[in-house]
């Protein structure tokens, strides 16, 4: 009872601090407001200073290229076919607009457009499989293959085909790397052995992986008449990015604190604890910030890769609609590159995510 009494008076006599408590406590949250505002109205006046200059750089452009229209047809056919040209030109008609830089609102009617166009493929999809799951069911029961859809993939199967890749070639590139990273950073005369290996190889453009891929590729499949786009890409994928994860596990590895060594040796652990408990913990950082770098670099390299290996992702997607010079495939290409761009940040904020949650030091997950 004494006790409560002498708490309660304490209280009382701290009860004055409590107005300046709640100002404070109001002041860092308009503080926190505030930053957050500003910080946001930075972001939106700066993407509206981006679309803006690029709508005046897109109208520029298609000026130029109308004027020239215009004075060809004048220097070659003479004033009535040039006003014809300008008369086609203003109205609108596709087959003789300038095919230049479109502007943000023609990709915007683009992606529109290929959202619709996924909608109708996926509604064809879903007809084909109930119009042939009587006959797939019997084809199953026979030990026979299914009968699948073969028609024109739509733009989300296109980004999840790649997606697909990437992932194969970072997992590919991951167990190639670490394993070979940690054998080598623990032995200095490893290390020496192959290091003319790694800069050599290094440095490989994409495309030679992919044709190297492409060689071996072809041989082991001799014979099969399935497509192996997918299998090459990911591999050449997998093999031109994991440089950056070897490198860095090799180097985590080699400094990694000598007091955890022979703390090691002596509780006697085995190669593999050690490797597990102390030398893999004590490198994580800079082996996340290896693949960090690969995941960046596969979905780089991705793009050239699908192209070459004519794999149904945005690779291939973004070739082809430059090949078709249709009048709305310049606006497609910027709507893939838009894709390409967004996704490849969300794969290293994921990456910096999970290297967050299995640091120990948290400031390096950066």
């Amino acid at each position: 009872m004494e006790q409560e009494i002498v708490l309660k008076k304490e209280n009382q006599s701290f009860s004055f601090l409590k107005p300046l408590a709640h100002i404070l406590e109001a002041s860092i949250k308009k503080d926190a407001i505030l930053k957050f505002l500003k910080n946001t109205g930075i972001t939106l006046v700066s993407i509206l200073l981006f679309i803006g200059l690029w709508h005046l750089g897109a109208k520029a452009l298609y000026n130029v290229e109308a004027a020239y229209k215009i004075e060809k047809a004048l220097s070659e056919r003479g004033n009535e076919a040039a006003e014809a040209e300008r008369a086609c030109i203003n109205s609108g008609d596709s087959s003789c607009q300038p095919n230049t830089l479109p502007s943000p609102v023609q990709v915007w009617e683009s992606l529109q457009s290929l959202i619709a166009d996924h909608k109708v493929i996926k509604a064809d999809k879903a007809a084909f499989v109930e119009k042939m799951a009587d006959t797939n069911t019997k084809l199953l029961a026979e030990g026979k293959n299914p009968i699948v859809y073969t028609g024109r993939a739509s733009f989300i199967d296109i980004i999840l085909t790649s997606i697909k890749t990437v992932f194969a070639g970072f997992l590919l590139a991951l167990l190639i790397a670490v394993p070979i990273g940690i054998i080598i950073g623990l032995s200095p005369s490893l290390r020496s052995a192959f290091n003319w290996f790694i800069q050599v190889f290094k440095p490989v453009s994409p495309v030679v992986w992919y044709l190297l891929v492409f060689m071996i590729v072809k041989t082991l499949y001799i014979g099969d008449s399935s497509d192996n786009a997918f299998v090459i890409s990911f591999i050449s994928v997998g093999l031109c990015a994991m440089w950056a994860t070897l490198v860095n596990t090799a180097m985590g590895v080699s400094s990694v604190d000598k007091d955890y060594i022979n703390v090691a040796k002596v509780l006697k652990l085995g190669t593999f604890q050690k490797i597990f408990k102390v030398i893999l913990p004590s490198s994580l950082p800079l082996i996340f910030t290896g693949l960090r770098i690969t995941l960046s670099v596969a979905w780089m390299v991705l793009i050239a890769i699908e192209l070459l290996a004519q794999s149904q992702g945005l690779g291939l997607f973004v070739w082809e609609e430059f090949q078709n010079g249709a009048n709305d495939s310049n606006s497609k290409i910027i709507v893939a590159m838009f894709v390409i761009g967004i996704i490849g940040f969300l794969l290293d904020r994921l990456m910096l995510t999970i290297q967050g949650m299995v640091s120990f030091n948290k400031n390096e997950a950066v």
